[in-house]
């Protein structure tokens, strides 16, 4: 093989694009949710919107008009809009619950329709670079160039969330690789586009009292003399006050300790610590030693520096940056006392799943978890604002199962709801009760497990708010594929990769989700699971162009073997293994299907007649996963399993056709570039 100059650099500009569509991508989700107040509870609305124009992206591949020239400028457009247009959720249904609603700005139905829109013609142009770049090469090596630009994309991204960069970062990022792509001949249009975005989130970057985390947008602002009020994504989230100053106006706060009995409280676990003051208040209270574990490090940061009792500089009080319930997993540390203090995140794992941080936290296997931690005569405790009398009564009603008694609830009504405190004793006598549970409706919800952790849904139920916005999406992206110039009938030949497509994307949730359990929701979890599948997807491309499978049929058979034995095994059947031994056999019971996976989609792919249309195919074909995976509201996450079965069945019927055939000759300039 020889490798001119203008190989080197073609591979190397198709390496950047996919490094810039990955890169936006994830920066798009992780900032919109941060600013459109409540779009994090629509799941993967980003995620769609990428996906689908992604695809049409490399759908009109041939097209004469050079889409990317506009990336900048449509991007640019998108941040404004967001930056202008706050979200308005209706909180009247009683399905599922929302947070912190307040309504203003514009209608939901106007403001998230524009930003689906916007997400997917921004992806458009951008996939339309890629696109043009991609069908220099072969298709396996055009595939393999791209994974390596999107692992690149991950790396990067991972990077600015450890360093706690703000938007600036994320767009100086982004117009840094488009700059290179365009040089040297930027147009003025492209100056002014990009010098457009980075002012806009310069700005917003500069904005004071402002800061970032891995998972929010931070607010510190200054209530009165000594109290300060912090806000996640422009929502009310908890409050910075001295324990004199909670005690006068918040007792409720200190009523755990009022409740135990004979308690030393010489080991206390405090999970949500948040910015200290619950651990000032257990210091206040007597505890001898404290584990404070909260899963936001800017948080943290933030009440080291601004709580005035300074509980996380106190001798007695050890810090963990975690998850908490892969916390409860881990240690072997025994308590007198654990609280959830107010553990609700309003913020999503990932932009393709419906898990939230603390989803993991309140269920059955986490409440069992919980108990045996707790030391004779210990007891458990969690408060909150629960704004539905059904969502205190699952949650009494799940302590009820595991500890064998009613627990204790005490309510106070408030402004923004009701403040309850639900706590229980290791035995019944271990707590004293001023009011012991009795449900509040005739029918309380029951208790969630590992395998549905909706706290928030009432029942196995996708909302009616979330069928509205699916048929709102699947009826876009309709009219986006025909009014492109898109026809479906040109994928008819690509059925079976847009199953693969589908399929795949479900896998990759169920993977996230499964991780989440296993190690902890955190933003480093998220991000190794992603780059681990980005691995091995280019495992999967590296071999597949060093050895042929001409007869795709064995891979299928090892590929749903490896998807019936993830489905028989729970994930949460790993949680008695030690760390490393876990980790191993997750790996490999979660990964394998992927490896195969891709193993089949490579060597079917290397012999498509037109790499664009087969890719963008297989890319629509993962936005229908999108959609699917909201059936995980109703049958749970181990059961996408099945589905996907389902869909890599169809994938091999449809594909059939295809089986056997021989690569199709490179084009001449894949000829040249590869000699």
């Amino acid at each position: 093989m020889v490798l001119t100059r203008k190989s080197v650099f073609g591979k190397g500009r198709l390496v950047l694009l996919s490094f810039l569509m990955f890169f936006i991508e994830l920066a798009l989700i992780r900032w919109i949710g941060s600013n459109v107040i409540y779009l994090s509870y629509f799941s993967n609305f980003v995620l769609l919107g990428s996906f689908l124009g992604i695809g049409i992206g490399f759908l009109r591949a041939d097209s004469r008009i050079d889409w990317f020239a506009w990336a900048p400028v449509i991007l640019a457009f998108l941040v404004g809009f967001v930056l202008i247009s706050p979200v308005t959720v209706e909180c009247a249904g009683s399905q599922i619950i929302y947070f912190g609603c307040t309504p203003s700005g514009l209608p939901i139905w106007v403001t998230l329709p524009v930003i689906f829109l916007a997400v997917a013609v921004t992806m458009a142009a951008i996939a339309h670079g890629v696109a043009r770049s991609f069908v220099e090469f072969e298709p396996l090596e055009a595939y393999r160039l791209d994974i390596l630009g999107s692992l690149a994309g991950i790396a990067g991204f991972s990077l600015l969330s450890f360093l706690s960069a703000p938007p600036a970062a994320w767009g100086g990022t982004a117009a840094a690789a488009f700059i290179a792509l365009y040089w040297p001949s930027f147009r003025l249009i492209q100056i002014v586009a990009v010098s457009a975005m980075m002012f806009m989130l310069g700005k917003e970057s500069l904005t004071p009292g402002d800061s970032w985390s891995p998972y929010y947008k931070v607010t510190v602002f200054r209530r009165s003399p000594g109290v300060y009020n912090l806000n996640v994504n422009g929502i009310p989230h908890q409050v910075i006050e001295s324990t004199v100053e909670r005690r006068r106006t918040e007792p409720v706060y200190f009523l755990p300790y009022r409740r135990i009995r004979s308690n030393p409280l010489r080991n206390v676990l405090i999970v949500g610590a948040g910015n200290g003051s619950d651990t000032a208040i257990a210091l206040a209270a007597g505890a001898k030693h404290i584990d404070a574990v909260e899963i936001d490090p800017r948080i943290y940061q933030i009440g080291r520096q601004m709580n005035p009792e300074h509980p996380y500089q106190h001798p007695q009080v050890s810090v963990h940056i975690d998850d908490g319930r892969a916390f409860l997993e881990r240690t072997h540390s025994r308590y007198d006392l654990i609280l959830f203090a107010l553990p609700d995140s309003l913020s999503l794992v990932s932009g393709q799943s419906s898990l939230r941080l603390e989803s993991y936290l309140f269920t059955l296997e986490a409440m069992s978890a919980a108990r045996k931690h707790l030391t004779p005569g210990g007891a458990f405790g969690m408060y909150n604002y629960y704004r539905e009398t059904w969502l205190l009564d699952r949650l009494a009603r799940t302590l009820e199962i595991v500890y064998g008694s009613r627990p204790c609830v005490d309510t106070t009504a408030g402004n923004v709801g009701r403040f309850s405190l639900i706590m229980v004793g290791r035995e019944k006598s271990d707590v004293s009760c001023a009011t012991v549970w009795k449900p509040g409706t005739q029918w309380a919800a029951g208790p969630i497990s590992d395998d549905r952790p909706f706290l928030y849904l009432r029942a196995p139920s996708i909302p009616r708010l979330y069928l509205v916005a699916i048929a709102g999406i699947l009826l876009a992206s309709l009219l986006f594929v025909r009014g492109t110039g898109g026809h479906l009938g040109q994928m008819r030949d690509y059925l079976d990769l847009m199953f693969m497509g589908a399929a795949f994307l479900l896998l990759e949730t169920k993977n996230v989700v499964q991780f989440a359990l296993l190690f902890g929701a955190t933003w480093f979890v998220n991000a190794l699971v992603f780059f681990g599948i980005l691995l091995t997807i280019y495992a999967a491309v590296e071999l597949a162009a060093h050895v042929r499978f001409r007869q795709p049929a064995p891979l299928y058979i090892l590929l749903f073997a490896s998807l019936a034995l993830a489905w028989a095994i729970p994930p949460d059947s790993f949680l008695s293994l030690s760390v490393p031994l876990r980790f191993a056999t997750a790996v490999a019971l979660a990964f394998a299907p992927i490896f195969l996976a891709n193993l089949v989609f490579a060597e079917r792919f290397r012999s498509v007649g037109s790499s664009t249309t087969a890719f963008g195919a297989n890319l629509l074909g993962a936005m229908a996963g999108g959609v699917l995976e909201y059936s995980s509201l109703i049958v749970g996450y181990q059961s996408l399993l099945l589905l996907v079965g389902v869909l890599y069945a169809f994938a091999f019927f449809f594909g059939r056709l295809h089986h056997g055939t021989q690569a199709a000759a490179p084009t001449s300039n894949a000829q040249a570039v590869l000699g």
